[in-house]
């Protein structure tokens, strides 16, 4: 479901683990001995989530859970989003892991809320919209099966655009340097090799490593640019 700069997903819940303390601030920590703190289960979603983020805040409870370790919901910001989970039981009266859903919701750039539920998909490892028991998700939910995969996949998608777009931007600046520099026939394999790379991580929903062969693939490129030599003999020749 898309809200301008808002996101709402909901995803099914497999796993309860991992199990995590609240502290008396209602911030998230590690597993302690501390008998004041509250415990929750986090659960294999949840995790997901803040593992996508990258480097963010410490997530606050805003809703911290009683006697059921799995009901709670929390907030958590990074740089460029911030989210709201939402942990309760849609069947079964909350008696397994899998009765729970968690409801997610994201704001922030269109860009960063695609690359973030991408690699939510990629670190969990399954489709996270496939329900145990369908009727019943799609009630609480209020929305069938088929507007789900929906809303999952745009974003999906819209995250794989950017990235194979990436790679064709810098694929048309190797075309151009071929033949410019004898020198940098190395380098400009180097480039291809790396964009390669940059495809296969894609298709296996790694970001990162997209990120990284890219990143070596622009630095490849950079040095087979006879441009760049020239840009630097002007620096050169002005500090001189």
């Amino acid at each position: 479901m898309e809200n301008g700069s808002k996101s709402i997903l909901f995803a099914q819940v497999m796993q309860g683990k991992p199990r995590m303390e609240i502290n008396e601030d209602g911030l998230l920590e590690v597993l302690g001995k501390s008998k004041k703190n509250r415990k929750v289960f986090l659960g294999d979603v949840a995790k997901s989530v803040l593992h996508s983020l990258g480097s963010h805040e410490t997530p606050k409870f805003t809703d911290e859970p009683n006697w059921d370790e799995q009901r709670w919901e929390l907030e958590c910001k990074s740089n460029d989003l911030k989210i709201k989970i939402h942990s309760g039981h849609y069947w079964g009266f909350g008696l397994f892991s899998r009765c729970f859903y968690n409801k997610i919701e994201i704001y922030g750039p269109l860009s960063a809320r695609s690359r973030c539920v991408h690699d939510i998909v990629s670190t969990l490892g399954r489709n996270p919209w496939e329900a145990v028991m369908v009727k019943s998700f799609e009630r609480v939910t209020g929305l069938n099966m088929v507007e789900h995969l929906e809303n999952w996949n745009t974003l999906i998608k819209h995250a794989k655009n950017e990235m194979n777009e990436q790679i064709l931007r810098l694929e048309d600046k190797v075309r151009k340097l071929r033949g410019v520099n004898e020198d940098a026939v190395e380098l400009l394999q180097s480039a291809d090799l790396s964009l390669e790379e940059a495809r296969t991580a894609l298709s296996d929903r790694n970001a990162p490593a997209v990120e990284r062969a890219l990143s070596r693939a622009s630095n490849s490129i950079i040095q087979a640019d006879p441009k760049t030599e020239l840009v630097t003999t002007d620096i050169l020749l002005d500090e001189d």
